[in-house]
């Protein structure tokens, strides 16, 4: 069984990488965290439903899915 909760948040701005074969990072604000929590940074790398390479864009709204496996988190013995 999976444990999952979708969390809505946006592009708040893109951060280029100094090291130019580095991908730049997305920082994504979710309104829904704890106030030190709202902001992630990621690399600025997604595919798209045809599996296609594509970028996000500033503003743009995203949808983050937490997935937690139940099986992992039963107590062991």
């Amino acid at each position: 069984m999976t444990k999952r909760k979708k969390l809505r948040g946006s592009v708040k701005k893109l951060i280029k990488s100094p090291i130019p074969s580095e991908p730049e990072k997305a920082e994504i604000v979710i309104s829904e965290a704890d106030d030190l929590y709202k902001e992630i940074r990621i690399e600025n790398v997604v595919t798209d439903e045809k599996g296609k390479k594509d970028k996000l864009k500033e503003g743009e709204q995203v949808d983050l899915v937490v997935e937690a496996d139940s099986n992992e988190n039963k107590k062991k013995p």
